[in-house]
């Protein structure tokens, strides 16, 4: 695994080089936050025999590195999104040995509604219905709004009080159609640079095109250009797409989670790799496939129905609480994502 170290005037003093932050040594939010973890480039992801579906992390990699600046942003944001979500000076993630409950946080925003633009690229744009783009709508607001607990294995107990209605709901507030010949659109933002996204302070913008080399879709961050803002969709992972079993809906669930701040459950890296949530158990890798309960790494069973996985559509169900308070840190007042409230 390589690391990107990365050197920043105004930050150079809360930098402590590269160090593993363990689940159960959460840092307090007024300590130094070492963001060695947050840019975590590996040369081989398929650690337990799936192949990289999600790009957001490489490309994060790649926008810090052509941007400094962006460095400085997310330290922001991620400082005052531990501010918010710390439970008596312990942000981190969940304890490798047992379950960790995190109580949702009263944050006094009630239902935060997300505005969406949709741009289909396509040679043929109108090749995906205005239905195919409501059911991926609605695929959206039951995800965030509605855990199917009904579905967690005998066993899995714990996972019951983690899974959560995150409170967020998705409106759409557009659609446009461009008829483009460009056969794959890679993972560099080129399509957003040839159909900039709209009002991105405001709106969600998501890209549903052909993007090549096996990716399903990509994210940017909080924090980001807003040039570049949004998310990228692969057309076959929508509703009754072609990208089985990747074709209900849930890469878009998946890259809006990384849009709106939360890292793959895994924390991309081994088991002291961090995904900044409490209550999501230590991982070593991405699962794949429906595993059987319990899939066991770092001492605990993965949370492999999370949304932040890499399991199939019809194996993915729930968000947990932590996810939910790291999510709605971005709209407090002041919040990389609050003006999207008003």
């Amino acid at each position: 695994m390589k690391r990107i170290f990365l050197t920043l005037a105004v930050a150079a003093s809360v930098l402590v080089g590269c160090q593993e932050n363990s689940k159960d040594e959460a840092l307090d939010p007024q300590q130094s936050i070492d963001m060695s973890d947050f840019y975590v480039e590996t040369e081989e992801v398929s650690h337990k025999g799936g192949s990289e579906q999600c790009h957001s992390m490489r490309v994060l990699n790649r926008q810090v590195k052509e941007n400094p600046g962006l460095y400085k942003k997310m330290y922001d944001i991620e400082y005052a999104t531990r501010k918010l979500t710390t439970a008596k000076g312990k942000p981190g993630g969940g304890s490798g040995g047992g379950d960790v409950d995190v109580l949702p946080i009263e944050d006094g925003l009630g239902t935060i509604n997300i505005p969406v633009y949709v741009h289909v690229v396509l040679p043929n744009a109108n090749s995906v219905s205005d239905s195919q783009i409501q059911a991926q709508m609605n695929v959206l607001n039951d995800d965030f709004k509605n855990p199917n607990t009904n579905q967690l294995p005998s066993g899995a107990t714990d996972f019951i009080n983690d899974a959560t209605d995150t409170g967020i709901q998705f409106t759409l507030a557009g659609t446009f159609r461009h008829n483009d010949p460009k056969s794959s659109w890679g993972t560099n933002d080129a399509v957003k640079a040839a159909y900039p996204p709209i009002t991105p302070s405001t709106h969600l913008n998501i890209w549903v095109c052909e993007i090549g080399g096996g990716i399903l879709g990509y994210a940017q961050f909080p924090g980001g250009n807003s040039s570049t803002d949004g998310v990228v969709l692969l057309t076959g992972t929508l509703p009754g797409g072609s990208s089985a079993p990747y074709n209900m809906g849930r890469t878009a669930t998946h890259e809006v989670g990384h849009y709106l701040n939360l890292r793959h459950i895994w924390g991309d890296g081994r088991c002291r790799q961090d995904d900044f949530v409490a209550d999501t158990p230590s991982s070593d890798a991405s699962n794949y496939g429906c595993p059987t309960y319990p899939d066991v790494s770092c001492k605990s069973a993965d949370m492999t129905m999370n949304y932040m996985d890499y399991t199939n559509d019809a194996c993915m169900y729930m968000f947990t609480d932590g996810q939910r308070n790291r999510m709605r840190a971005l709209f407090a007042s002041g919040g990389a994502r609050a003006s999207m409230l008003n």
